[in-house]
């Protein structure tokens, strides 16, 4: 795994999950793919094989730059700015 500017950044300990599941999934009736949990604040959404990509779009409209699997046993870490596993 590669380290970036942006992991130093993020708030100890990490921000509580804000839900579940992709609260923006419920709300359109959909069903999420793999969850993703922003390290910056806690917002939990779907991953990119889900219809609507709301981890993505969620970056896209805060620009917090790192997030992390929210599937239980996986740890690893995602860089939207570097595109980097971190």
């Amino acid at each position: 795994m590669s380290e970036c500017l942006h992991v130093p950044a993020l708030p100890r300990p990490e921000p509580e999950p804000r839900s579940e599941t992709c609260p923006e999934c419920l709300a359109v009736g959909s069903h999420p793919v793999q969850l993703r949990k922003c390290l910056v604040c806690g917002h939990v959404g779907c991953c990119d094989s889900s219809p609507y990509q709301h981890a993505t779009r969620h970056f896209e409209e805060t620009g917090h730059p790192v997030m992390r699997s929210f599937e239980e046993g996986e740890e690893w870490h995602w860089c939207y700015v570097d595109q980097l596993i971190v």
